[in-house]
């Protein structure tokens, strides 16, 4: 313990003599790498480093996730719709590390209660679900509801708009890291903002979403991002991703 602390002490000196050597303010100034410039959407915009992944207009960037076909949601007044019966929709493109933002809306009529209302997901590399679903007055399992990471992480607060109204999600996400036997090093992390309000702070993900059991913890690269078919009309707009 007295070397520990000597060694401390030690350190602490030798810092209190290099800050005092130190009498010019540019000395430690850092110009050199410059971040590199990203112009700001505008609007519904995306960044200008941004992949859009739907603009309102056509789904070339989405496969069926059942068999890899073209996807078969419907396009009407700018947004995708879930097309219920023809399953989840995948990217073509494959992600690890990102900045996700997108649009939905649930259905303005409602029907059912629970998950049985305006139910959807967001899977991230295909198996970590952040869930989708109309919570304005509408009580379900707390880690089952809007913004969970489903069956995990129960989101800070309820920050659902009404039934039919536009909301959104930022989330930031970090892929886990395996070694080269397949064992987990690192878990995945998220950090889920809805319509604007902090509802995951860094959470670390748990493994697979399982609607049974509990989660898994497979190695794997990089992977897609998938919507989910659960049969109610949850519609989709402007998405966009940033590789990190």
């Amino acid at each position: 313990m007295k070397s520990f602390l000597r060694v401390v002490t030690l350190w602490s000196a030798s810092i209190f003599t290099l800050q005092a050597q130190i009498t010019d303010p540019k000395a430690t100034e850092v110009w050199t790498p410059a971040p590199r410039i990203v112009t700001p959407g505008e609007g519904t915009q995306a960044p200008s480093d941004a992949i859009v992944l739907f603009d309102g207009k056509q789904l070339d960037e989405w496969l069926s996730a059942k068999d890899s076909s073209a996807a078969k949601w419907e396009i009407s007044d700018g947004a995708m719709t879930v097309k219920p019966g023809t399953g989840d929709m995948i990217t073509k493109r494959n992600f690890s590390d990102f900045q996700l933002h997108l649009e939905f809306a649930t259905p303005e009529i409602v029907k059912g209660e629970g998950q049985g209302r305006g139910n959807s997901g967001i899977f991230l590399q295909n198996r970590y679900e952040v869930q989708v679903l109309d919570c304005y007055q509408n009580r379900t399992y707390s880690n089952g509801q809007t913004g969970a990471i489903y069956k995990q992480s129960i989101p800070l607060v309820n920050a659902c708009r009404k039934p039919g109204a536009w909301q959104t999600y930022e989330i930031l996400y970090t892929a886990p890291r395996f070694n080269q036997d397949g064992i987990l090093l690192t878990p995945a992390y998220v950090t889920v903002l809805h319509n604007g309000i902090l509802i995951q702070n860094h959470v670390a993900i748990k493994g697979t979403t399982e609607y049974i059991g509990l989660p898994k913890n497979e190695a794997h690269g990089k992977g897609a991002l998938k919507l989910q078919d659960h049969g109610d009309l949850v519609r989709y707009r402007n998405i966009w991703v940033r590789e990190l």
